[in-house]
C-alpha cells in the first residue's frame, strides 16, 4: 500500500479487478511493452464464466495465450494491429482485424465506432501529485482510457515514467493492482544479417543532415541508425523508436535542433526495446510520448524539415503497390502508421518516403513481384510510393510511369528472379496497344 496526499491507495488482486468485466463487454488491452500480462491472465482464468468478451488492441507482447482453443467461446480478438501472439487467432473464426490508419484509431473510440466498456492498462506508480504514466505506450491508450466506462490498471515500478501526454490521475482509475513484472524486451540488433546490413547502409545514404527521422519496427531501421554516426543535427518524430536511437542521442547526432515542431525533443507514440531503452526514457525530459492521433497526423509530420520515413513491406508489385500487412489473405500485421508517415514525408520540404525491404524472403521467394498475391492488402498505393530500397540499390519511383517504374524495380530484384520479372514486364507492356474508341 502506498499513499497519495496522506491517503492510502488500496491495491486489490488481479482476480478481484477483472471481476468487473462481464460477458459481452468490449475490453481495451494496453499494447506493446505495456501489455498488462498479469491482468490478461487473470481475465483468461475466467473463461468458464464469460462469453463473447471482445478484446481490442494493437500489437501485444509477452507470453499470452490468446489462441488457446478453450477460450473460443469466451474471448474474441478484434485486432487493430496483428502481432505474433495474436496472429493465429486473428486468422481463425475467433478473431478478426480492423483495417485502419494508426492516426485514426483514437477516433474509433472517441466517436463510438468501438465504444469501450473496460480498459486494462499498465502504468507507473503515481507521483506525489497522483499521476501515473502510461509509460512505454501512450499511442492509442490515452484515448481508450478517456473513453472507457471503467479503467483497471496494473501498477508497476518497472514501468518508466515517460514525459508527454500519457499521464493519468488515480482518480481516473477504478481499480489498481500492484505488480513488479519485468517489461517484455525486444532486441532488434540480434536479427542482423548481411542483407539487412546492406539495406541499412543504402538507406542511410539517403538521409541528409538536418533530417527528421521516422523509423518503423524491425532490424533494418536499427541498422540504418548504426550508419548515421557521421551525420549532423538529426531529429526524430516517429510512431515508435527502439534502442538504436540511444547512441546517436548520446553523441549529439540526434539533437532535434532543426525541427520546427518540438524543438529539442524526441517525439514518439510508443517505445519497444530492451531494459536499456526503458531506463533511458524514464523521467527523461527530452523524450515525449504523445497520443498517436497527433504523432501520426500527416499535417503535423509535414511541418518538420526533410522528414525521412523508413518503413518496410512484405512484397511490392511492378507498378509500386506495397503490401505490408498480409500474405495473400493471411493477416500478418496491420496498416499501422506506414501511410501516415509515407504521406507526411512526401509533403515535408525535402522529405523522403522510403520503403526498404530484402529482395527475397528467407525461403528465396522474390518480394518484388509482377502482381500482389490474390487477396493481399495494398497499404501504400502506387500513387504514394517514392523511394524503394533493397540490397541491390535504391530508386525513386515518384514521377515515373508504369513502364519506367517496373523497369527500375526489376533492377532491385534478386538476380535469380529478374528473368521471370522481365518476362512479366514484356507481357504487360510490350503487347500491341489496342485503341478503344469512345463516343
Amino acid at each position: 500500500m502506498i499513499s497519495f496526499e496522506k491517503k492510502p491507495i488500496k491495491f486489490i488482486s488481479a482476480e478481484q479487478a477483472v471481476s468487473i468485466i462481464e460477458s459481452g463487454n468490449r475490453v481495451f488491452v494496453h499494447g506493446s511493452a505495456a501489455t498488462p500480462i498479469t491482468l490478461l491472465n487473470a481475465l483468461f482464468d475466467r473463461y468458464n464464466e464469460l462469453r463473447n468478451v471482445e478484446l481490442v488492441s494493437i500489437s501485444t507482447f509477452g507470453d499470452v495465450d490468446f489462441d488457446n482453443p478453450k477460450y473460443q467461446d469466451s474471448f474474441y480478438i478484434n485486432s487493430l494491429f496483428v502481432s505474433a501472439n495474436t496472429r493465429a487467432v486473428v486468422n481463425s473464426s475467433h478473431g478478426q482485424y480492423v483495417p485502419v490508419f494508426m492516426s485514426e484509431i483514437s477516433q474509433l473510440f472517441k466517436e463510438q465506432y468501438l465504444p469501450i466498456d473496460v480498459a486494462i492498462i499498465h502504468v507507473s506508480p503515481p507521483d506525489a501529485h497522483g499521476y501515473c504514466s502510461l509509460g512505454t505506450s501512450v499511442d492509442i491508450a490515452r484515448a481508450a482510457t478517456e473513453c472507457a466506462k471503467k479503467v483497471i490498471a496494473q501498477v508497476n515500478p518497472n514501468m518508466p515514467r515517460v514525459h508527454g501526454s500519457g499521464f493519468i490521475h488515480i482518480r481516473e482509475i477504478d481499480m489498481m493492482v500492484w505488480v513488479e513484472d519485468e517489461l517484455p524486451e525486444v532486441d532488434y540488433s540480434k536479427d542482423s544479417n548481411p542483407v539487412a546490413e546492406q539495406i541499412g547502409k543504402r538507406v542511410s545514404d539517403l538521409v541528409e543532415d538536418g533530417a527528421t527521422l521516422q523509423l518503423g519496427i524491425g532490424t533494418i531501421p536499427d541498422l540504418v541508425l548504426k550508419n548515421l554516426v557521421n551525420h549532423k543535427d538529426l531529429g526524430l518524430h516517429s510512431e515508435m523508436f527502439s534502442d538504436g536511437v540511444i547512441p546517436l542521442v548520446e553523441r549529439g547526432i540526434i539533437n532535434n535542433s532543426k525541427k520546427k515542431l518540438h524543438h529539442g525533443r524526441l517525439i514518439t507514440g510508443f517505445l519497444v526495446g530492451t531494459k536499456k531503452l526503458y531506463d533511458f526514457v524514464n523521467d527523461n525530459p527530452i523524450v515525449n510520448a504523445l497520443d498517436i492521433s497527433y504523432v501520426n497526423d500527416a499535417s503535423i509530420i509535414r511541418q518538420n524539415p526533410k522528414v525521412t520515413a523508413i518503413n518496410s513491406a512484405i512484397e511490392i508489385d511492378l507498378t509500386g503497390q506495397v503490401c505490408a500487412d498480409s500474405i495473400g489473405t493471411y493477416q500478418y500485421s496491420g496498416i499501422g502508421g506506414q501511410m501516415d508517415f509515407i504521406r507526411g514525408a512526401a509533403l515535408s520540404e525535402g522529405g523522403k518516403p522510403i520503403i526498404a525491404l530484402p529482395s527475397t524472403t528467407n525461403k528465396g521467394i522474390s518480394r518484388i513481384v509482377p502482381s500482389l498475391k490474390q487477396g493481399a492488402g495494398v497499404v501504400t498505393t502506387r500513387g504514394h510510393i517514392h523511394w524503394v530500397v533493397t540490397e541491390y540499390g535504391a530508386v525513386n519511383l515518384f514521377g515515373k510511369n508504369m513502364e519506367q517504374r517496373a523497369s527500375a524495380l526489376i533492377q532491385l530484384a534478386h538476380p535469380n528472379h529478374r528473368e521471370e520479372l522481365e518476362k512479366a514486364f514484356f507481357e504487360r507492356f510490350r503487347k500491341t496497344n489496342i485503341r478503344v474508341q469512345t463516343q
